[in-house]
């Protein structure tokens, strides 16, 4: 898992192949569960990039992501993008490894 700071990050990232990316609250214990889970999804699945920002040291990078994907703020938030479009997000207590390794069946 790979942590994005800033819009100029986020916009680097690879998009010809599908990602996850995981809006984190580093004082949330729901977000804390979902993040242990997207962790060790990107670890048995080293070939699948994942990143992550913690809301509270990105809230600029965490609001423009809703904003320009039109996905309202959630935390912990889970999205997989696909080119340059969101095709699948949820939240709290959804992100779990199973979700995450059903959406990759599907989508990757």
């Amino acid at each position: 898992m790979k942590k994005i700071t800033s819009w100029d990050e986020f916009t680097s990232i690879d998009s010809s192949k599908p990602f996850y990316f995981l809006k984190n609250s580093t004082t949330c214990p729901i977000s804390s569960s979902a993040y242990e889970e997207v962790e060790k999804f990107a670890k048995d699945h080293q070939d699948i990039s994942v990143y992550y920002l913690n809301v509270q040291e990105s809230r600029p990078l965490s609001n423009q992501i809703a904003e320009e994907y039109g996905v309202k703020h959630e935390s912990p938030q889970l999205f997989l993008f696909n080119g340059n479009q969101v095709v699948f997000h949820d939240s709290h207590w959804n992100i779990t490894y199973d979700k995450l390794d059903q959406l990759t069946k599907q989508h990757i």
